[in-house]
């Protein structure tokens, strides 16, 4: 590192993680509670977080458990008439709570600065990170860099990372007080395909479903989602749509205390390793199915600290040490199977998913609560997967049969991937 330790913006630390959201801040939690040094850079490192993040409660580290804000053992989707229980509990995390618990967690280890990164370089023992500070040039050093900063990373320059371009899950989000309830009282509700809104959906901006919570009293939160497109549905197009549905059904907000916009790509590849640790959104790490990707974060923070810690100890490469503690070749293999349901899921016609979930979750709960789990071999999820096309009606078949006959090759991948981890 460069001798001059006045030439920098702040003092050299093992690691340099850029961005404070939860992924960074557990990955920055369990280096600093492994004896490293810990700098997150963030435009805004104290913001709190401004998302909702909901996630199978057993799914959550049981720390993280206790930051639930709400937790319901009602929990639901609606493909038809008749509700389908899932008997899984679901939590939505209290922002808050959690990140008190991630900077409780960190200690003193952990510097928080406010700056924007813009490059980072090789240099003597690790790493010359660049950027903005208070509107001047700023410098850092470090030993390990970690890209935390979500679905534009900050630092990776790896093209060809969405197959066929992006495909994005986008949905618009209400929290509001309601004089009638526009979702089941005391349930949270995964799925709501019903549409009497917009009871034939269009080819262009496909079926959306409606996902609700209710927080108690007369608030509730409801969003229309729709779970991947290419292209996808606008913001201004979701709440029209959001708004279309509250009305059809006898249940327009009352008062609107906040909401929020969501986009991001579902189809992201996992990164090469190039030096710089990607992590979090930034490492492709959401759900391809789900969308989920804050409690999958939570889990994986341990053992990829673990492994940073032990290669800087014993003067290893400790970013390509954190790439093979997060990217096995079996999890490698088992995200080629999740983006074959990628591929399918954009080649169904949109009046066909309401039956597509319908078949998903009658299957046994362990086999979607496994399709649903990153950590599930590949094995099991091309299983998964047989098992429901087999299962699904005819006009469901159909589509899938025709997306896997254009996609071959990804379609050969996935399932030679999953035989070579039978086989290994």
């Amino acid at each position: 590192m460069t001798a001059d330790a006045s030439l920098l913006s702040g003092p050299p630390t093992d690691a340099l993680i850029v961005g404070a959201g939860p992924a960074g801040l557990a990955l920055a939690a369990e280096l600093s509670a492994r004896g490293l040094s810990v700098r997150v850079t963030d435009p805004h490192p104290h913001a709190p977080f401004p998302a909702t993040y909901g996630a199978w409660h057993d799914d959550l580290p049981g720390w993280a458990q206790a930051c639930a804000a709400h937790t319901w053992a009602d929990v639901r989707v609606q493909t038809g008439p008749q509700p389908t229980p899932l008997l899984r509990p679901y939590t939505l995390l209290d922002n808050a709570a959690l990140r008190a618990a991630l900077l409780g967690r960190a200690g003193p280890g952990l510097t928080l600065t406010a700056a924007r990164v813009s490059g980072a370089t090789r240099a003597a023992g690790g790493w010359t990170v660049q950027g903005t500070q208070d509107g001047q040039p700023a410098r850092w050093e470090a030993r390990v860099v970690i890209d935390a900063s979500g679905h534009r990373p900050a630092l990776l320059r790896q093209p060809d990372r969405h197959p066929d371009g992006a495909a994005l899950q986008t949905a618009y989000g209400i929290v509001a007080t309601f004089d009638r309830p526009p979702s089941a009282p005391g349930a949270a509700v995964w799925m709501d395909y019903r549409a009497p809104h917009a009871p034939h959906p269009d080819r262009h901006g496909g079926a959306t479903f409606l996902y609700a919570m209710h927080l108690g009293g007369d608030r509730y939160f409801v969003e229309e989602t729709s779970l991947i497109a290419r292209p996808a549905p606008t913001r201004q197009d979701l709440e029209a749509r959001l708004h279309a549905r509250l009305r059809a059904q006898g249940t327009p907000a009352r008062e609107v205390l906040s909401d929020e916009w969501v986009s991001f790509p579902m189809n992201t590849a996992p990164p090469a390793p190039d030096g710089v640790l990607a992590f979090g959104a930034a490492a492709g790490l959401v759900h391809p199915i789900s969308g989920f990707q804050v409690a999958g974060a939570l889990r994986d923070a341990p053992a990829v600290a673990d492994a940073v810690a032990g290669a800087l100890r014993v003067g290893h490469d400790p970013a390509q040490a954190g790439w093979d503690a997060l990217w096995s070749p079996e999890r490698r293999a088992a995200r080629a199977v999740h983006l074959l349901g990628v591929q399918a899921l954009l080649n169904l016609p949109p009046q066909a998913l309401p039956a597509f979930f319908e078949a998903f979750f009658a299957l046994p709960p362990a086999r979607w609560h496994a399709f649903l789990d990153p950590r599930t071999p590949p094995g099991p999820l091309a299983r998964t997967m047989l098992r429901l096309f087999a299962h699904a009606p005819a006009h469901v078949r159909l589509p899938l049969a025709r997306a896997a006959l254009r996609h071959a090759g990804t379609s050969l991948h996935a399932l030679n991937a999953a035989a070579r981890t039978l086989t290994a």
